[in-house]
């Protein structure tokens, strides 16, 4: 595995790194399994976040022997600066660890978000303080707003930044991903895999590939689907004529209206479960009809139950139209299991 340095710090990294949401629902043993698989497979960047329920204390487990050779990542949404402490102390325990490599504000995805932050006993006065203390090295921050990320690069005050970066979620490219390698900001690319939309994994990390200065953080939650990630480093390949048009197949497939699955619109008060109603389409090209209704039937009763207030449409980072598209989700639904 080939590594790479992240922007300005002194880390050394693998140049792809482990996302931690998918151990979430592995017990732990397995969980602890796949993570030191990867590591021996030669990765030695780990993400996670505090409010992966369980992600934090199964990497704990799994790198404390090994917490010398690997660099750990995680993350707070807290604003405040109280409430970003105490995430930071509950960080360290679960991660059985003196100190997070890097330690970033979580989806800080719109202005409002940025000035809480950056506030006078803010998030980023207490983060700062736990770096000059020594309990962290470097500060770091994720967004879904390249307009927000762009602000909070032009700060100097992060150095690194993690923003979803995929063959269909293109733009960071343009201005933003510049901006960061202008000022010497590490960029982890989140949502390799478009939060697991994309199935071919060839064509994603082939044209991760293609933008090196990305390091890509795939969610991995089994053994296999770490070897097929790193069999793809180990022999690089461009992407072929064939390759492109189908990419171009694929994003013509998807449009603009597809849930990335981040779960920021859940939970939903009213009990309707969002992103499993949003993954119909996935669904239905993997399993069959009988499959589709074991698999998401009762996410699909739970669409009933929506009153359209809107709160998950607030907090969408992407502006999806939700409560359309899970009336449409259910409607094609409907029609999958009756025809």
């Amino acid at each position: 595995m080939k590594t790479t340095r992240l922007g300005a710090t002194a880390l050394e990294i693998s140049e792809i790194g482990f996302g931690g949401i998918p151990i979430i629902p592995l017990p732990q043993d397995e969980a602890v399994s796949v993570v030191r698989h990867c590591f021996d497979l030669g990765i030695t960047f780990f993400d996670t976040a505090n409010m992966y329920p369980t992600s934090e204390e199964k990497l704990g487990v799994a790198l404390k022997p090994i917490r010398s050779k690997v660099v750990i990542a995680t993350k707070t949404a807290q604003r405040d600066g109280k409430g970003a402490a105490d995430h930071l102390e509950l960080s360290l325990r679960q991660l059985q660890t003196d100190w997070i490599d890097v330690y970033q504000l979580h989806n800080v995805s719109n202005a409002d978000a940025l000035k809480q932050v950056l506030a006078p006993q803010g998030a980023y006065e207490a983060v700062s303080k736990a770096r000059d203390a020594g309990k962290i090295r470097f500060i770091g921050i994720s967004s879904h707003s390249i307009a927000t990320a762009m602000e909070a690069l032009k700060t100097g005050l992060f150095q690194t930044l993690q923003f979803p970066f995929n063959f269909i979620e293109i733009d960071p490219a343009d201005q933003l991903f510049p901006l960061a390698t202008q000022k010497n900001v590490g960029i982890i690319g989140m949502k390799p895999l478009g939060g697991g939309v994309l199935e071919r994994a060839d064509l994603c990390f082939r044209f991760l590939q293609g933008h090196p200065y990305v390091v890509p953080i795939p969610g991995i939650r089994a053994k296999k689907e770490a070897d097929e990630i790193v069999e793809l480093y180990r022999n690089p390949e461009p992407l072929s004529e064939a390759d492109l048009n189908e990419i171009e197949n694929i994003r013509a497939a998807l449009g603009e209206k597809f849930c990335h699955r981040c779960e920021y619109c859940m939970p939903c008060e009213q009990g309707v479960q969002i992103s499993s109603v949003l993954m119909f389409q996935a669904a239905v090209k993997r399993l069959s009809r009988e499959g589709v209704k074991g698999w998401i039937g009762k996410a699909m009763e739970s669409v009933e139950q929506c009153i359209e207030c809107g709160d998950c449409e607030q907090k969408c980072p992407y502006n999806l139209p939700i409560s359309d598209l899970l009336k449409e989700n259910l409607a094609l639904y409907n029609q999958h299991t009756r025809s």
